[in-house]
Protein backbone atom coordinates (compact mmCIF):
# COMPACT_ATOMS: atom_id res chain seq x y z
CA UNK A 1 0.00 0.00 0.00
CA UNK A 2 1.52 3.32 -1.05
CA UNK A 3 1.42 6.48 1.02
CA UNK A 4 0.05 9.82 -0.08
CA UNK A 5 0.62 13.33 1.22
CA UNK A 6 -2.48 15.42 1.83
CA UNK A 7 -2.59 19.09 2.72
CA UNK A 8 -5.57 21.27 3.33
CA UNK A 9 -7.22 24.01 5.31
CA UNK A 10 -10.53 25.34 6.52
CA UNK A 11 -12.61 27.90 4.63
CA UNK A 12 -11.24 30.96 6.44
CA UNK A 13 -7.65 29.67 6.26
CA UNK A 14 -6.96 29.97 9.98
CA UNK A 15 -6.34 26.21 10.24
CA UNK A 16 -4.03 24.29 7.92
CA UNK A 17 -2.77 20.73 8.05
CA UNK A 18 -0.80 18.05 6.29
CA UNK A 19 -0.74 14.32 6.71
CA UNK A 20 1.09 11.45 5.03
CA UNK A 21 -0.76 8.16 5.20
CA UNK A 22 -2.10 5.21 3.23
CA UNK A 23 -5.55 5.52 1.72
CA UNK A 24 -8.03 2.77 2.57
CA UNK A 25 -11.22 4.09 0.95
CA UNK A 26 -12.92 7.16 -0.47
CA UNK A 27 -16.62 7.28 0.34
CA UNK A 28 -19.52 9.58 -0.34
CA UNK A 29 -21.61 9.12 2.81
CA UNK A 30 -25.31 9.94 2.54
CA UNK A 31 -26.24 9.16 6.16
CA UNK A 32 -28.38 11.66 8.02
CA UNK A 33 -25.51 12.67 10.31
CA UNK A 34 -23.11 13.45 7.43
CA UNK A 35 -25.81 15.39 5.58
CA UNK A 36 -26.50 17.47 8.69
CA UNK A 37 -22.77 18.04 9.34
CA UNK A 38 -22.08 19.20 5.80
CA UNK A 39 -25.40 20.84 5.00
CA UNK A 40 -25.27 18.95 1.72
CA UNK A 41 -26.37 15.71 0.07
CA UNK A 42 -23.34 13.80 1.33
CA UNK A 43 -19.95 13.96 2.98
CA UNK A 44 -16.89 13.15 0.86
CA UNK A 45 -14.38 11.44 3.16
CA UNK A 46 -11.04 9.84 2.45
CA UNK A 47 -10.46 7.06 4.97
CA UNK A 48 -6.84 6.35 5.82
CA UNK A 49 -4.63 4.64 8.35
CA UNK A 50 -4.86 6.44 11.71
CA UNK A 51 -1.75 8.61 11.79
CA UNK A 52 -1.21 11.95 13.52
CA UNK A 53 -2.21 15.08 11.64
CA UNK A 54 0.46 17.76 11.48
CA UNK A 55 -1.30 21.05 12.17
CA UNK A 56 0.60 23.76 10.28
CA UNK A 57 -1.36 26.62 11.85
CA UNK A 58 -4.46 27.37 13.85
CA UNK A 59 -4.67 24.32 16.08
CA UNK A 60 -6.18 26.58 18.76
CA UNK A 61 -9.18 27.10 16.43
CA UNK A 62 -10.08 23.39 16.35
CA UNK A 63 -13.38 22.37 17.86
CA UNK A 64 -14.31 18.69 18.30
CA UNK A 65 -17.85 17.37 18.33
CA UNK A 66 -18.45 13.81 19.52
CA UNK A 67 -21.89 12.31 19.02
CA UNK A 68 -22.27 9.09 20.95
CA UNK A 69 -25.89 8.41 20.02
CA UNK A 70 -27.05 6.08 17.23
CA UNK A 71 -23.98 5.80 15.01
CA UNK A 72 -21.23 7.17 17.23
CA UNK A 73 -19.08 9.63 15.30
CA UNK A 74 -16.62 12.47 15.70
CA UNK A 75 -16.32 15.70 13.77
CA UNK A 76 -13.58 18.31 14.00
CA UNK A 77 -14.02 21.75 12.53
CA UNK A 78 -12.67 25.30 12.66
CA UNK A 79 -14.50 27.22 15.37
CA UNK A 80 -14.25 30.40 13.25
CA UNK A 81 -15.71 29.28 9.90
CA UNK A 82 -17.07 25.78 10.62
CA UNK A 83 -14.94 24.14 7.93
CA UNK A 84 -14.51 20.38 8.45
CA UNK A 85 -11.00 19.07 9.13
CA UNK A 86 -9.36 15.64 9.54
CA UNK A 87 -10.32 13.56 12.55
CA UNK A 88 -9.80 10.08 13.90
CA UNK A 89 -12.91 8.02 14.57
CA UNK A 90 -13.96 7.21 18.13
CA UNK A 91 -12.41 3.71 17.97
CA UNK A 92 -9.11 5.23 16.70
CA UNK A 93 -8.98 2.82 13.75
CA UNK A 94 -9.35 5.30 10.89
CA UNK A 95 -8.40 8.87 10.03
CA UNK A 96 -11.11 10.68 8.07
CA UNK A 97 -9.95 13.45 5.74
CA UNK A 98 -12.79 15.60 4.41
CA UNK A 99 -12.02 15.75 0.69
CA UNK A 100 -13.46 19.26 0.46
CA UNK A 101 -10.81 20.53 2.88
CA UNK A 102 -7.92 19.62 0.56
CA UNK A 103 -5.97 22.47 -1.03
CA UNK A 104 -5.11 20.34 -4.06
CA UNK A 105 -6.84 18.05 -6.50
CA UNK A 106 -6.31 14.31 -6.17
CA UNK A 107 -6.48 11.22 -8.31
CA UNK A 108 -8.41 8.97 -5.94
CA UNK A 109 -11.54 7.30 -7.28
CA UNK A 110 -14.66 7.23 -5.11
CA UNK A 111 -15.11 3.64 -3.90
CA UNK A 112 -18.75 3.75 -2.84
CA UNK A 113 -21.82 5.78 -2.02
CA UNK A 114 -22.60 4.56 1.49
CA UNK A 115 -25.90 4.84 3.38
CA UNK A 116 -27.55 5.33 -0.02
CA UNK A 117 -30.95 4.49 1.48
CA UNK A 118 -30.69 7.75 3.47
CA UNK A 119 -29.86 9.91 0.45
CA UNK A 120 -32.40 12.69 -0.11
CA UNK A 121 -34.89 11.99 -2.89
CA UNK A 122 -33.80 15.13 -4.78
CA UNK A 123 -30.15 14.08 -5.03
CA UNK A 124 -30.14 11.60 -7.96
CA UNK A 125 -32.16 13.97 -10.17
CA UNK A 126 -29.81 16.82 -9.35
CA UNK A 127 -26.88 14.95 -10.89
CA UNK A 128 -28.45 15.42 -14.32
CA UNK A 129 -29.21 19.13 -13.88
CA UNK A 130 -27.62 21.73 -16.15
CA UNK A 131 -24.02 22.57 -15.20
CA UNK A 132 -22.67 26.12 -15.08
CA UNK A 133 -19.11 27.31 -14.36
CA UNK A 134 -20.42 29.76 -11.76
CA UNK A 135 -23.69 31.41 -10.82
CA UNK A 136 -26.08 31.35 -13.78
CA UNK A 137 -26.76 34.69 -15.43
Amino acid sequence: MSTSRFSGSCLCGRVAYEVTTSVKRFYFCHCTQCRKLTGSAHAANILTDPVPVRWLRGEQHLKPYDDEGGRAFTHIFCRECGGGLPFTNISNTTLFIPAGSLDHDMEIPVDRNIFWAEAPTWYPGGLGAKRDRGFPE
